[in-house]
Order: C-alpha cells, then structure tokens, then sequence
C-alpha cells in the first residue's frame, strides 16, 4: 500500500513511458498524412468516435469500480483479522487460568504463549497463502511493474513458509502443517483441539471455550472470504473486452480528430495563414493526452483486480500481520529485543 498521499506526476509518467511514445508517433503520423498527402481516403465522423468514446468510458469505469471494490473488500477482512486478534488474545489472557492442576504462573505462560504463537503461525500461513501466484495474476508481464517489484521488498518472496513458521510452531506440529494442501486451515485445527484437551484439563470453562470456538469460527470465515477473492479472478470477459475496446478506440481516435483539426484549419477564419499548419499539428498532442488518460484509467483497473499480489496499492498484508504479531507478543510483555521491528518501507510502500 502506498503511504504518501499521492502518486506524483513524474512517477505516473514513468509508470507508463513505454507507451507514451506510441501516443505521440501515431497521430504525428497520421496527421503528417493526411495533411500533406491526404492518403487517408475518409474521416470518421466525430458523433460515431464520441459514441465509441463513452462505451469506452463506461467499461473502464466499470472494471476501475469492481477492482476497487475487491480491494475495499480485501481491506475489510483483514480489519477484521486485526480485531478479531486482539480479541483472540485478550481471551486467552484472561479465559486460560489455572483449573485443578493448579499451575505456576510460569506454566501458565507457556500455555498462552503456546495459543499466541500458534495464531501468529496462523497469520503467517494465511500471508503466505495469499502471496502465492495465480495464472491470471499480470502484475509482472508489464516491464514497468517488473520494475517495481524489483525496487521494493516482499517478505513472502524473501523466505519461505517453512523457514518463517520455525518460530511460532513446535517440530511435530510444523511437519504435519507442511504434510497439508492448506496450512492456514491445519492451523485452526491444531488451535482447536489444543483448546479442547485445555477445556478437558480444567484450564478453561465450558463458556469460556464456547467463546474461543466462535473466534476461531470468526478466523475460519475471514480465511474463506481472503481465499475468495484470492482464487476467483475478476471475470476474464470483462478484463478482454475492456482491453481490445480501449485499444481500438485509440487506433481510431486519431481518425476522428486530425480530421477535425484540419477542418478547422482550413474553414474557421484564421487571418494569419502561417498559424494554419500550428494549429494542424496541435492534434497531436490533443490525441496523446486523450490516449493516455484512457490507456492509464485501463491499466489501473487491471493492476488492481487482484489486491494480494503485492502492487503498492495493494492491500499491506505482510504488514498487518506484523502489526498484529507485535501487539499480541508485546501483551504477553515479552522483552522488546525479542519482538520483530515493522517491515521496512520500500520508497513509501507498505508491503
């Protein structure tokens, strides 16, 4: 997620400076055609290209509100992952307390940091999990985003699963997790069945376990919604028809403008016949800009479909989940040495 408040100009520009030359070279092409050779035999009509523009328009409007849509979404689970946490640990502090066995508080702390530590496993999974590549993830076919990607820090991408689990699992449970297709649902099992055999030993009340088994329920729920969005991609028909409409509308713009402007040219009452070929040539960058707004308000529908592959304006996944782990670690009053640092910002982008 980007965290400066805005994008600046210059960064827009190089976002899409492999395609700006094509705004600028085509209609300068087309215009040096039709202005001193008249090859182009027609012009198209402005009423059809200004048809074609809006049909344009609402189409990239659509795809922009969806993406955005599934990135809101996105958000919201994960607030909800953040609140249900706290709410986690807030239960196992003071629900687990010692029963019949009467334990140290020593003791006690282990059982808690045991629960602790297997929910921030848990987070970790489920990171992990939505990190993963899909075959209709495009993040990395554009070379401007390749870019990006290797400017900026993925923590999924840096360490694998296994290696960042070591910390939060014990020996026997991190090889039966790995042993399992999804690590993040094994997990929540593992979490409720330690729950049960602590209700069976007196640590927790029959209500008190009713209400760690509706949490855990919660996590279940946010998990499914995370994985929804992860493994269905926005629908393929509207992301192609979005694609080839935008494009052919700016093959076409040129035709419809450069016309214009060379009628305008040659009829409107202009006294200084010098100016003529100026205001001709002013076409060009008329059908760049016109281009470029389109082409850009594209590209960012389709870069936001998918909000866990890790774009800066993605959803800050690797960061939440830290701030979660510091939260429910510094509860627990583990020394401050001990506890993880935030990742780091990569040019003002939260990962």
């Amino acid at each position: 997620m980007l965290t400066k408040n805005r994008f600046s100009f210059k960064e827009v520009i190089l976002w899409t400076r492999h395609e700006i030359p094509f705004f600028l070279i085509y209609p300068a092409l087309v215009t040096y055609l039709y202005a001193n050779h008249d090859i182009f035999p027609f012009h198209i009509p402005w009423t059809p290209m200004a048809i074609i523009g809006t049909a344009v328009a609402f189409l990239v409007g659509f795809q922009n509100n969806a993406a955005y849509g599934r990135i809101w979404e996105a958000r919201k689970i994960w607030g909800g992952i953040v609140n249900n946490s706290r709410n986690f640990g807030m239960k196992v502090q003071d629900l687990v307390r010692s029963g019949p066995k009467d334990l140290s508080k020593e003791q006690l702390r282990k059982v808690h940091t045991s629960l602790i530590y297997r929910h921030i496993g848990w987070l970790t999974a489920l990171r992990h999990a939505m990190r993963e590549a899909r075959p209709w993830e495009i993040q990395n076919l554009k070379r401007t985003n390749q870019e990006w990607n290797s400017k900026i820090v993925i923590p999924e991408h840096q360490n694998t699963l296994q290696h960042d689990l070591t910390d939060y699992l014990p020996l026997s449970e991190l090889d039966y997790v790995l042993s399992k297709k999804n690590k993040a649902t094994t997990i929540l099992y593992l979490q409720s069945r330690h729950l049960r055999k602590l209700k069976e030993e007196g640590l927790i009340w029959e209500f008190a376990y009713l209400e760690f088994q509706k949490v855990l329920e919660e996590f279940f729920n946010l998990q499914g919604k995370s994985e929804r969005i992860k493994n269905f991609p926005y629908p393929r028909q509207y992301t192609t028809i979005t694609f080839f409409a935008t494009w052919s509308f700016l093959i076409l713009l040129p035709l419809g403008i450069i016309p214009q402007f060379i009628s305008l040219a040659h009829t409107n009452a202009i006294e200084n016949s010098t100016l003529e070929p100026i205001f001709i040539w002013l076409s060009v960058p008329f059908c760049a800009i016109v281009s470029w707004v389109f082409h850009t308000m594209e590209r960012i529908g389709r870069i936001g479909e998918n909000p866990f592959e890790g774009t800066p304006n993605d959803v800050p996944i690797s960061q939440i989940s830290r701030g979660i782990e510091i939260d429910l670690r510094q509860q627990l009053n583990e020394d401050s040495k001990s506890i993880p640092e935030p990742f780091a910002e990569d040019h003002h982008v939260q990962m």
